[in-house]
């Protein structure tokens, strides 16, 4: 009802504007006194007139428009309904016999066009007001925008659209000098990248937003080290391909985290060279639900290949995997008419005659095998099944790969397994000498790629930290010199089915994770990119470093030194030697250990395998030390 109630009003009001605008238009042209004969037209016509232009808005779908958004495309469709009225009004008048002077015709145009437009227009303008100033709540966020394009502009606009967010953009940010002091949909470009700290406290700023989609990761991180020097919390929109759909909105901004700290611009992979072992192969993926094996399902699919068999025993997360690829791929070719054809399998890697089942039946010829117990205080607590999951699950898939065929075998290990201090690393250790020694006795290429922490992966540190934030905190960190590698999961991936293409068997491949990152440093820049004080708002608490954790991470022994490739991003360690038969014997032996003996002798095998494996407490004292001494 209120509907049809606006719709008849503002009817009533552009029969009445059009009428008035008739007769301005004779007594402008004619200097205030219109002669009789054509006062005398307008009489016997007001009715046709009016009748004519009505039905030309109607076409024009006039009455359809949610004016409160009213902008450019309105106001052209405005201009095309009054030009196509008044061209109809002449064409009547013609085919009458009548005559009347074009400038009339003229002026009424501009006149229709002013009051038409400026009703509806001033209705967005007064309702923008009003409900900005005395609608539902009070504007409470004072908002900087960064970046003064396009996407800016959709943004501030979006704002003002939508009193009901609260939020004021009020200052604009870019490095374009020749857009300073402009305004863009009223709001004022105030400076450059290095004017965000003090604009910032001059305008009161309460939050930040980055509506640069087309920029740099490198351009993105030196914005947002500018933005951690205030107290604003920090958003940002995603990349260019949704300004390409048209989707920019506020919806599409996320909080600015420390994936964008990272800076790192999209890896380059050699794509020649990962066709020739991806493209129409059947490739196996361990582990296809977790944060890794799920990331390279979605980069493999890329590449075209004949079958993706995603294997994992936890049915959840592979589920979630699986819906998530066939909905970006079923209904959209890859390749040359080629779809995605996915199978999803239900094992445990532990169980060896269910893994000879699924190889002899699919017959992959590359397996990626992410599957593993990665959580250190956990597996500490719970070698035995560190041992079962990492170390006879990897036998299982690494004997059967080598008994069917498999061409390539690419292990992910971890940085931990460099001189290990804790159980998980150890038994990954012996996952990487299990590959390099059946390597020898095989055809199949088999090869490990090693990185550290995994942004975002399931156990990493910073959803950890995000979840506390949102409660109010305390941050927990275990210590504050303790620092890792960083990596992202897409990094990471793509990283690793390169490698997989250089593989000539035998190789341990290390990731470039670039410089360790100290993790109080992440828990800091967190905090702040929230919006809040570091031990003001948020405080931060340091609990102690967790069992068989160590201070520092490394990715290489000493004894292997480093050999760089073709690929920047990707070295290899030098390969060590691995008496195989004495390795199985000794993995048989702990498989008899984890049935009859408690944790502790199972800890004290695992030692005796591997060398390297040493006490935490006694590492972190030697690093402390070394640090204090500098």
């Amino acid at each position: 009802m209120q509907k049809k109630l606006r719709g008849l009003l503002l009817l009533c009001f552009d029969v009445i504007s059009i009428n008035i605008s008739f007769l301005i238009a004779f007594m402008l042209r004619f200097d205030w006194h219109i002669p009789a004969k054509y006062l005398n037209v307008y009489l016997d016509n007001f009715v046709i007139i009016s009748c004519l232009k009505i039905f030309l808005l109607i076409f024009f779908k006039m009455y359809r428009n949610l004016w409160r958004y009213a902008s450019i495309d309105e106001a052209t469709q405005i201009i095309s309904a009054v030009l196509a009225a008044n061209g109809t009004i002449l064409s009547f008048f013609i085919f009458k016999g009548v005559v009347i002077p074009s400038s009339v015709y003229l002026i009424m145009t501009l006149l229709d066009i002013t009051f038409l437009g400026g009703v509806r227009f001033s209705y967005r303008v007064t309702r923008t007001y009003f409900r900005a100033h005395f609608g539902l709540g009070l504007i409470k966020k004072r908002i900087m925008v960064v970046g003064a394009g396009t996407a800016g502009s959709i943004v501030i606009k979006e704002f003002k659209n939508h009193p009901e967010l609260e939020s004021n953009p009020v200052a604009l940010i870019d490095d374009n000098n020749l857009k300073i002091g402009r305004r863009i949909n009223g709001v004022p470009v105030l400076g450059v990248r290095e004017d965000i700290p003090k604009i910032a406290v001059r305008r009161k700023i309460d939050e930040i937003i980055i509506a640069i989609p087309s920029a740099s990761k490198a351009e993105i991180k030196k914005i947002v080290e500018e933005c951690k020097k205030t107290k604003c919390k920090v958003r940002i929109l995603p990349g260019i391909f949704e300004l390409i759909e048209g989707k920019v909105s506020v919806k599409q901004l996320r909080d600015v985290d420390i994936l964008d700290l990272l800076g790192r611009e999209p890896i380059k992979l050699n794509n020649d060279e990962i066709n020739v072992y991806l493209k129409g192969k059947t490739i196996l993926v361990t582990g296809g639900g977790g944060s890794i094996g799920s990331e390279l399902a979605r980069q493999i699919a890329e590449f075209v290949p004949k079958e993706i068999i995603l294997l994992d025993i936890y049915e959840n997360n592979v589920y979630d995997v699986e819906n998530e690829l066939k909905k970006k791929f079923s209904f959209r070719n890859i390749g040359k008419g080629t779809k995605l054809n996915l199978t999803v399998i239900i094992a445990s890697v532990r169980d060896k005659i269910r893994i000879d089942e699924v190889m002899k039946k699919h017959k992959p010829d590359v397996v990626f095998h992410a599957a593993a117990h990665k959580h250190v205080p956990l597996m500490e607590s719970n070698p035995k099944e560190a041992v079962k999951n990492n170390v006879l699950g990897t036998l299982n898939v690494v004997q059967s790969a080598a008994k069917y065929g498999v061409k390539k075998f690419v292990l992910i290990s971890t940085d931990k397994a460099v001189n290990p201090t804790n159980i998980m690393g150890a038994t990954k250790r012996i996952c990487e000498m299990i590959v390099q020694g059946f390597d020898r006795l095989s055809s199949t290429d088999f090869v490990a790629v090693r990185f550290g922490n995994v942004l975002g992966s399931n156990g990493s540190v910073i959803p950890i930290f995000k979840k506390q934030i949102e409660e109010g905190g305390p941050v927990t960190v275990t210590h504050p010199d303790i620092t890792r590698y960083f990596m992202t999961i897409p990094e990471a991936a793509q990283l690793v089915i390169q490698a997989g293409a250089m593989a000539k068997g035998g190789e341990i491949f290390i990731l470039d994770m670039d410089e360790p990152v100290k993790i109080i440093d992440l828990a800091v820049d967190l905090i702040k990119l929230s919006g809040f004080e570091p031990n003001v708002d948020i405080p931060i608490e340091f609990v102690g470093l967790r069992p068989g954790e160590k201070l520092y991470e490394e990715l290489l022994m000493s004894e292997e030194g480093m050999k760089s490739t073709t690929h920047a991003k990707i070295f290899i360690g030098k390969p060590m030697e691995v008496n195989y038969p004495k390795l199985l014997k000794q993995i048989q032996e702990l498989s008899i250990i984890i049935n009859n003996c408690d944790d502790s002798d199972v800890k004290n095998y695992i030692r005796e395998i591997v060398s390297t494996y040493r006490d935490p407490d006694e590492v972190n004292a030697l690093k402390e030390v070394a640090a204090s001494s500098v």
